[in-house]
């Protein structure tokens, strides 16, 4: 009899899977859209290739709030992770912010070059923080969206501007600009460009669209003023009891998807930015000395940042000279063009 027993005891615990976990995951991104079907899409296949063993539970469309409620939500263990953007996290890793620096990227090929060197390392700043980071991705470049022509700084001065609620770092750059803008969280923008609290957004076009708020403005000022990046970050601590050929499986599933996603939203951005034209938003150029002064204004608020210690000197000599390195090589690569060489 306790020889049945046993046997009967052996084969229910078998049956149910070691150590399973269900990881709880957030995001401001409304459900629908194609990367969130592409992330639903991984999430099974780690949980078929896990044996069940590793679930995900994911809450889009910002019912859990917004990303700080998330990070926090993380903190006390409510959530596990969320796809955030990136400067959520820099409280865990201060050099996160190095690509979010404003006025430096101008181009893809830029981006692309650094990118190619640094994300390693964020990702690894990260890990050595408590915070388990998957492929970062690409959100795009952000423009100033508003309801009155911005070309000089001048005229930024003259609206009334949003920065997501909790970006001490974002109105510190701002400052520089003698701008005091408007704290509201992401899910409030859209009600404050309705009733005119705020009449200035700085997104990529993706995200206005997405969001809606292309709907409430009328010029788009041709710049890219700042590349933002997301990532999917969990919390190291949840991963507990997750075996490291489980956390293999996951890692490899959900990279390979976040590498696409990274490149969707680029084609998408370049299609959103078209959108935003097409819908009878007005282009708004900077060229000669206003943007001469953009660029300068910028420079002085990236060597104050420094001086804080709000990013690190050594990641920013880093960034620069990963940088000019990208952007001679694109450089090199367009006069190979127009000679014919294509070297």
């Amino acid at each position: 009899m306790h020889k049945l027993l046993s046997v009967v005891l052996l084969a229910v615990v078998l049956a149910v899977p070691a150590q399973a976990k269900t990881l709880k995951v957030a995001t401001i991104s409304p459900d629908g859209l194609g990367w969130i079907k592409k992330l639903r899409v991984g999430m099974k296949e780690v949980q078929t290739r896990t044996d069940g063993r590793v679930k995900f539970k994911l809450y889009p469309g910002g019912v859990q709030g917004d990303d700080s409620t998330v990070l926090r939500k993380m903190r006390i263990g409510q959530l596990h992770g969320g796809a955030v953007a990136a400067g959520t996290l820099t409280r865990f890793y201060p050099d996160l912010q190095l690509y979010n620096l404003p006025l430096q990227f101008r181009t893809f090929d830029e981006v692309d070059g650094v990118r190619q060197a640094m994300d390693a390392q964020i990702i690894s700043g990260l890990a050595d923080n408590g915070i388990f980071s998957f492929s970062l991705i690409e959100t795009g470049f952000a423009y100033v969206l508003s309801n009155t022509p911005v070309r000089s700084i001048e005229d930024l001065r003259k609206v009334k501007a949003w920065v997501p609620d909790g970006d001490p770092i974002s109105v510190r750059i701002l400052s520089h600009f003698d701008v005091s803008p408007i704290p509201l969280a992401i899910t409030d923008v859209l009600a404050g460009l309705q009733t005119g609290l705020i009449d200035a957004v700085a997104v990529p076009p993706l995200v206005a669209i997405a969001l809606q708020w292309h709907n409430q403005v009328k010029y788009v000022t041709d710049m890219p003023v700042m590349y933002v990046y997301s990532t999917l970050a969990l919390d190291k601590k949840s991963l507990r009891g997750v075996s490291a050929p489980d956390q293999a499986v996951m890692t490899e599933v959900l990279n390979q998807v976040l590498e696409e996603v990274d490149q969707d939203n680029r084609k998408d951005n370049l299609k959103a930015f078209d959108a935003l034209l097409a819908s009878g938003i007005e282009r708004v150029p900077v060229t000669g000395e206003a943007l001469d002064r953009w660029r300068a204004v910028a420079r002085q608020s990236i060597e104050d940042l420094t001086a804080s210690g709000d990013v690190s000197g050594a990641g920013v000599t880093a960034f620069d000279e990963l940088l000019q390195r990208a952007r001679a090589n694109s450089a090199q690569a367009s006069l190979g063009q127009r000679t014919g060489t294509g070297e």
